[in-house]
C-alpha cells in the first residue's frame, strides 16, 4: 500500500508542477490577444502569426493542465450525487469511472492522436494560414501530453480510491485525501 501511496504522491506532484508552469500560459494568452486587438483597432494592421499564437497558447494550456484539473477535481461531474456522498462512495465512484470511462477515453485519444501527431512531425507542419506560426507539430504534441497526464492522474485516482477502500487513506497527505462533504451537510444540502 505504501507503493500505491507513493505513486499517488508522485503523479499528483508531477501534475501539480505542470499545472503551475502551464497556468502562466493564460496570462500570455491574454497579453497576446490584447496585442492583436490593439494592432487591429488602433493601428489598422494585423500580424497573422500573432493571431495564431494566442490560439495556440490557449490550446497548449488547456490540454497541458487537464491532468492538474483532474487532480484538483475541477472537471465537471454530477455533484448532486457525488458531493453529499461519503468518502467510500466517492472512492467507488472514482474507481469505476476511471476504469470504465477515463482510461478507455485516454486510450482512444492516444490511439487516434498518435498517427496525426507523428504525421505532423514528419513534415514539420506549420499553420495553414500564409504567414502564420511555424511549429504546429509542437502544438499537436499536446494531444499526447494530454493523454499521458490525464491517464497517469486517472491511475493515481484509482490508486487513491483503492487506498480508501482498503482503509489506508491515512498514507496520503491531507491535500490528496477525499473531502467528506457528507459530514458537513448531513441533510444533503450544499452551502
Amino acid at each position: 500500500m505504501q507503493i500505491l501511496a507513493g505513486f499517488v504522491r508522485v503523479i499528483s506532484g508531477l501534475n501539480w508542477i505542470v499545472g503551475q508552469v502551464l497556468s502562466w500560459l493564460a496570462l500570455a494568452t491574454v497579453l497576446v490577444c490584447f496585442t492583436v486587438v490593439v494592432q487591429r483597432y488602433f493601428f489598422s494592421m494585423s500580424v497573422l502569426w500573432v493571431q495564431d499564437l494566442y490560439v495556440w497558447l490557449a490550446g497548449a494550456m488547456f490540454t497541458g493542465v487537464a491532468g492538474f484539473a483532474l487532480m484538483r477535481n475541477d472537471h465537471v461531474r454530477v455533484d448532486i450525487f457525488y458531493r453529499p456522498a461519503d468518502v467510500r462512495w466517492k472512492a467507488r465512484a472514482d474507481l469505476i469511472g476511471v476504469v470504465l470511462f477515463l482510461l478507455p477515453f485516454v486510450y482512444v485519444v492516444w490511439t487516434y492522436g498518435y498517427p496525426a501527431v507523428a504525421r505532423s512531425w514528419g513534415y514539420y507542419e506549420g499553420s495553414a494560414n500564409i504567414g502564420g506560426m511555424p511549429g504546429l507539430f509542437i502544438l499537436k504534441s499536446f494531444i499526447l501530453v494530454f493523454a499521458v497526464l490525464v491517464g497517469l492522474q486517472g491511475l493515481a485516482m484509482a490508486a487513491r480510491a483503492i487506498l480508501v477502500l482498503s482503509g489506508k487513506e491515512d498514507l496520503l497527505p491531507p491535500d490528496l485525501r477525499y473531502r467528506d462533504d457528507s459530514a458537513e451537510h448531513p441533510s444533503g444540502e450544499t452551502a
